[in-house]
């Protein structure tokens, strides 16, 4: 059922609270924000509480963080398109504000409700990433938050549902998936508006291990 080869903790991140920027500027690029977006590396082992790493920041309560996305992942894999498509700009692990920077896993191979043990840690992937307007200022490039969504490479949340630590190079092991139809992929696509079928959209909002912040959104 799942690849050969077992994905795995390629990076790991956290960041601190930092505010900058122009608080007279329009411009998404400029603009002041007080955020936890840039991370840095750290190596492990990395200790792992319910709300996530330790040592990890949220400057924004109201949309980030909490027991639904305490940690963010992204696939590693997609860093090598991104820059063929943006060759101006530098990319690398926790570039978009990933706690996890994961080898051998993508959208298409995560899917809500995932049960995973990472480690002597176990999560359940909770939503995707919904991409918004800290994308672009990160990059500083207005395009990016809508290159993320149009593109299906925005990563996803977990819910730690045993603590513990973590190491890079630790694999991911799917000890249960109770529905493997929905992938973090197709989760994108009824958000986006990429699959249209309102009973796509019924079957998305009744999992029961969708965040409820998503099942809202889907609403």
């Amino acid at each position: 059922m799942y690849s050969k080869m077992m994905p795995a903790i390629e990076s790991i991140q956290i960041g601190s609270v930092v505010s900058e920027g122009d608080p007279e500027a329009k411009d998404v690029t400029t603009r002041f924000w007080t955020s936890a977006f840039r991370k840095r590396s750290i190596d492990g082992p990395v200790a792992v509480g319910q709300l996530g790493i330790d040592g990890d920041h949220v400057a924004d309560h109201k949309h980030h963080g909490g027991i639904d996305k305490s940690i963010l992942c992204y696939a590693g894999q997609h860093y090598q398109a991104w820059q063929a498509e943006y060759p101006h700009l530098q990319f690398g692990g926790g570039g978009f504000g990933e706690n996890l920077t994961l080898a051998g896993i993508s959208e298409s191979d995560a899917c809500i409700g995932d049960h995973w043990k990472v480690g002597n840690c176990e999560f359940q992937i909770s939503q995707p990433r919904q991409p918004c307007w800290k994308i672009s200022r990160r990059f500083q490039d207005k395009t990016m938050t809508k290159a993320v969504a149009q593109s299906g490479r925005t990563g996803w949340y977990l819910r730690v549902l045993a603590e513990g630590e973590l190491n890079i190079g630790d694999e991911i092991e799917v000890i249960h998936r109770p529905n493997p139809s929905w992938s973090i992929a197709r989760a994108n696509d009824v958000l986006f508006g990429r699959e249209v079928d309102r009973l796509a959209v019924i079957a998305l909002m009744n999992l029961q291990e969708l965040s409820s912040e998503w099942k809202d959104s889907l609403a």
